[in-house]
């Protein structure tokens, strides 16, 4: 098992022999292990050019101890590792210039088929990988093949400078810990909205590639996905989700007005609009999820509040308004530019 990283089995045995013995001369080990005196002799170079062996003096005939494995190996199974992780992204780019090649030459490849909710979520996750610049997200409620906690990608996709749109539907919101992964992704960079309804679960990374499930969810069975590639059917997708991006309800579960005072500087002044009485980063909170639609109970459970306070902020938020509806609240928050 550890020829992956340069030991071979010879020469584990002979250094699991030495852990047995603790402390031994090479001739305890020709003995122990029947092997010719210098076949041993090798081995025993071997390992301590790689740190697993040292003698107890300074004496050419000194007895042989060994050392801490993780000491002397951890290097190589980190560069072990960083090598498997640089293949893993060439293979990935090396399968997406495979499959656009198809693409250019063959109308049928323009379209991939694929099934299974692991295969979907095996390609949801290299796709995330790949992205060098921008991945939007139709987020649907009961996700099929990904939930949202999951999505490890995104967060290193976030990191190394990937922009994440993302628009949810409502009811996906009102799952369990729903509102807490949201704010994780919002925290991390992601701009998040909401509508009332999506018309489709979608995924597109790039502006090169989608992926689109093809059969309702309400039918059950294994779902089944495409993989669209650049065509006018990707350019249509891309239309479909910038035309619900700007209706979308911007979801504000991070404020300027807080991340300005954790990083110890001035707010711009760009950050809230000056127009009379502004929310707090706890009211544009607030509003946020209100204007989106969240229960009461939701609000409160994401605040950290009791749903009566959620209540009593609300009546206070209309006072300033200077509205007595809720509607009228939704109006004023959107006129006065408080999201």
């Amino acid at each position: 098992m550890l020829d992956v990283i340069g030991l071979t089995s010879a020469e584990e045995e002979l250094y699991r022999c030495l852990l047995q013995l603790t402390v031994a001369r090479v001739d305890d080990l020709v003995a122990r292990l029947q092997r010719p005196r210098e076949q041993v002799v090798a081995q025993v170079e071997a390992l301590r050019a790689k740190g697993l062996v040292q003698p107890t003096d300074t004496d050419p005939d000194a007895p042989l101890r060994p050392t801490a494995p993780d000491v002397a190996l951890g290097g190589a199974l980190l560069r072990r590792q960083e090598d498997l992780e640089a293949a893993r992204r060439r293979v990935t780019q090396l399968a997406e210039e495979y499959r656009s090649g198809l693409r250019r030459h063959h109308v049928d490849h323009l379209v991939e088929v694929i099934t299974g909710a692991r295969v979907l979520r095996d390609r949801l996750r290299d796709l995330q990988n790949s992205a060098r610049t921008e991945v939007l997200w139709f987020c649907r409620a009961n996700p099929l093949a990904m939930a949202g906690p999951e999505n490890v990608e995104e967060f290193d996709a976030l990191a190394r400078g990937v922009t994440y749109r993302a628009i949810y539907e409502r009811d996906l919101l009102l799952e369990p810990g729903a509102l807490a992964d949201l704010a994780k992704g919002v925290a991390a960079g992601e701009q998040a909205r909401v509508l009332d309804r999506l018309p489709v679960r979608l995924a597109i990374v790039d502006a090169s590639t989608a992926i689109c499930p093809l059969v309702p969810d309400r039918d059950g069975g294994e779902p089944s996905a495409a993989v669209i590639g650049r065509s006018q059917l990707l350019d249509a997708l891309l239309a479909l989700f910038e035309s619900h991006w700007r209706v979308a309800t911007r979801l504000r579960l991070d404020d300027p007005l807080t991340v300005a005072a954790a990083e110890n500087r001035r707010p711009d002044p760009e950050d809230h609009p000056s127009d009379g009485y502004q929310p707090d980063a706890d009211e544009a909170r607030l509003l946020s999820l209100f204007v989106a639609g969240v229960p009461d109970k939701s609000i409160a459970s994401q605040l950290g509040v009791s749903r009566r306070t959620v209540q009593r902020r609300i009546a206070d938020l209309m006072a300033a308004a200077g509205v007595d509806t809720r509607p009228g609240l939704a109006f004023q928050v959107a006129r006065r530019g408080w999201l």
